[in-house]
């Protein structure tokens, strides 16, 4: 239990009995923990996820890719469950060092290529197929500025807020009262940037969108951390507009399905192999 007299030692050492939602898998050190192969399909592109936002990506970039027409960006996802261990896998160690989903395998090249972290993912997407980042440098720049404002900003809306609201085995109020205002601060950059421009980085979508959308979108329209009522998110009109626009495109409501593992059981996907995984378990 917490102790709000908590005075920090000289030296910090782990207490396995840490508390939290995650107390389980959480240590203070990296590499594989047991032997396990990673599955590989048939297709390109190997992805290892789940449906977080993180993981919410990539699976929408492949999704969008495929509805653009590359059906070269065809691609298995085989489901992680990170509450079980399973990014400690040797295998997947071997794809992300750093244990965390989404991993994924470029098998078209040789020798194969692994990308970790999502915004490298999109990113080696994008430039791969030339698709959802814009050519000229002004437009390149100015998405990438958001992608990378993204990866920036989650953390303290994720290992922040959403910890310390929905996670912590304790409520606490001056971090839940902290990061309340940092998220709610990050929320009015975006719906300031979306005043003007349709999508997030001007008229175009792209990447940006699909980085900043799982999380923000989620947030907003309270599918993350039950939250949208204390953050009084429905403030934000400009943003409510384009979380709903984002997420009403084919694709996304594709991507946000695959590896899931909670909800109704139509709206699970555990894995894709092929299109008609996803077929009828959305509207």
């Amino acid at each position: 239990m917490s102790d709000p007299t908590y005075t920090p030692p000289k030296i910090w050492t782990f207490d396995e009995a840490n508390g939290g939602k995650f107390a389980n898998i959480n240590r203070p050190d990296s590499g594989a923990r047991f032997e396990k192969d990673l599955p590989r399909g048939k297709h390109p592109f190997q992805v290892y996820s789940l449906a977080t936002p993180n993981g919410v990506k990539v699976t929408v970039m492949f999704e969008e890719l495929l509805a653009k027409g590359f059906s070269d960006a065809e691609y298995d996802a085989y489901l992680v469950n990170i509450m079980e261990g399973d990014q400690f896998g040797s295998g997947f160690v071997a794809a992300n060092p750093n244990s965390k989903i989404p991993a994924m395998i470029d098998t078209t090249t040789n020798p194969e290529t692994r990308v970790f972290e999502s915004g490298s993912i999109l990113m080696y997407l994008a430039e791969k197929f030339d698709a959802f980042l814009p050519s000229d440098a002004a437009g390149r720049t100015e998405t990438l500025n958001w992608l990378f404002w993204q990866m920036g900003s989650a953390p303290f809306l994720g290992g922040g807020f959403g910890h310390f609201y929905a996670y912590a085995p304790e409520s606490y109020e001056y971090p839940i009262n902290r990061f309340a205002m940092e998220v709610k601060r990050q929320l009015d950059v975006l719906d300031k940037q979306l005043a003007n421009n349709q999508f997030i980085a001007g008229d175009e979508y792209t990447i940006a969108d699909m980085a900043i959308w799982p999380w923000y979108g989620a947030l907003t329209n309270g599918t993350l951390y039950d939250a949208a009522e204390f953050l009084q998110v429905h403030e934000y009109e400009n943003l409510v507009r384009w979380t709903d626009e984002v997420g009403a495109r084919e694709a996304v409501k594709r991507g946000r399905l695959v590896n899931r593992s909670w909800g109704e059981d139509i709206e699970q996907c555990l894995e894709r192999h092929d299109a008609s995984d996803l077929d009828g378990r959305y509207k």
